[in-house]
């Protein structure tokens, strides 16, 4: 068995409802103005060979702003990030790996299937959304009370 700690989550209605306005503008934007769905694996798909039919520079730019959003929030609040993320290498490499598996086999992550998907009434959308949410309930469910936490 695998100790985890469980990670005490604060509830932030106005941030996250901020948040994920701001991720939904983000998606119409990529969609209005260059017509490609803002799914993360994707985009950093094309960052990778072979970069076929791939606009390198474009997905650069939008990864290099993933990365840097959380230096610009800093710079501007004054307030780092605070995240939870597990310090367990072994489970977060067999979750980076399960990850992995299932963008591939599922064409696509929760930023182009939840977000982007849905919002254009897409069934193959709706369930990989419905088996990718099913399975982080399940996960929780098992790590939170399977385990003895």
């Amino acid at each position: 068995m695998i100790p985890v700690e469980a990670p005490v989550t604060e509830f932030t209605p106005v941030a996250s409802a901020i948040g994920g306005a701001l991720i939904g503008v983000a998606a119409m934007l990529l969609m209005l103005g260059d017509g490609r769905i803002a799914g993360i694996s994707g985009i950093l798909g094309r960052l990778l060979p072979p970069y076929q039919n791939s606009d390198t520079a474009e997905a650069g730019a939008f990864v290099v702003g993933l990365m840097a959003a959380p230096l610009v929030w800093l710079a501007v609040t004054d307030t780092p990030v605070a995240q939870t993320v597990s310090d367990h290498l072994v489970l977060m490499a067999v979750a980076g790996l399960l990850v992995g598996i299932g963008t591939t086999y599922g064409n696509g992550c929760t930023s182009g299937h939840g977000v982007c998907g849905l919002a254009r009434l897409s069934s193959r959308s709706l369930v990989a959304t419905l088996i990718f949410m099913g399975s982080a309930f399940l996960t929780v469910l098992v790590m939170r009370h399977g385990l003895g936490r």
